[in-house]
């Protein structure tokens, strides 16, 4: 079945990865802005990083017949300190117009600091002003409700509109509150940390399968890229039929990643 991996960071991966996740049925991924496992020196580090993001991959997935898109942003782990921040959220603005650019992300809390905080809301407002989707980090597990309540308020004080933002790494003690105030929620699959597979189906058999969907992350720590279909399996265990399936991981994303004009990946 095709399937959409819409939170996968393609960067840390092989180019065999794409050969895989091209055989388990993926037509596209979308890939955030985030933490390049170090923290970077220069904010002009980041530009070729958006270069990256905007032309490298896109060529790299293309070999493999998978679309890429992305997000842009400077990620939470490296918001605190504004300056620098700041100076990164500069560089942005020029890279906006390129294909395969969705919006803004990920944003969202890491230590759910002031500073954090401030940058978090700018970046809200980048995205307000250009009128681009969103998609957010939130916090681990530790710091997870208290983090998800902090960015919901942010978005709200913003007066954002919901059905325009993607919250990310929802767990079951947060995908309630975000599905109750509007927002699209993501489940990223881990195979020691977020959510399993087996948790994320627990989850959409709990609160149903409207404005949610599960990705794999794919990044520098363990993680799987094929999470996603691994997550089909799962489904597909308990006695779920493909309508729930494609329903979680093509027709959702297709949802709400359409309201981009510029996503148009081939079914």
């Amino acid at each position: 079945m095709p399937y959409i991996d819409p939170h996968i960071h393609m960067v840390s991966r092989t180019t065999d990865d794409y050969a895989r996740m091209a055989e388990a049925g993926c037509i596209a991924v979308t890939e955030p802005a985030f933490w390049a496992g170090f923290d970077r020196s220069n904010p002009a580090g980041f530009f070729d990083y958006f270069r990256q993001l905007t032309d490298t991959e896109p060529k790299r997935a293309a070999r493999y017949g998978i679309a890429h898109y992305c997000w842009l942003c400077i990620n939470p782990k490296e918001a605190e300190d504004v300056g620098f921040a700041r100076e990164v959220m500069g560089l942005i603005p020029e890279f906006l117009d390129r294909p395969n650019v969705l919006g803004i992300g990920e944003i969202g809390l890491n230590k759910n600091s002031r500073n954090e905080l401030v940058i978090l809301e700018e970046q809200i407002e980048l995205a307000r002003r250009h009128d681009r989707l969103i998609l957010v980090h939130t916090p681990h597990l530790e710091d997870k409700l208290k983090g998800t309540r902090l960015i919901i308020d942010a978005l709200r004080n913003a007066a954002v509109d919901p059905g325009r933002v993607l919250i990310d790494h929802v767990e079951e003690h947060t995908v309630a509150q975000v599905l109750d105030a509007g927002f699209w929620a993501g489940m990223t699959l881990y195979p020691d940390s977020k959510c399993t597979p087996q948790r994320a189906v627990d989850i959409i058999e709990c609160y149903g399968r409207e404005r949610i969907w599960i990705n794999s992350a794919g990044d520098w720590g363990p993680s799987d890229p094929l999470a996603v279909p691994k997550c089909h399996v799962e489904m597909r265990r308990r006695g779920h039929g493909e309508d729930l399936t494609r329903r979680i991981s093509l027709e959702n994303p297709l949802a709400f990643l359409g309201q981009c004009p510029s996503f148009q990946p081939r079914i």
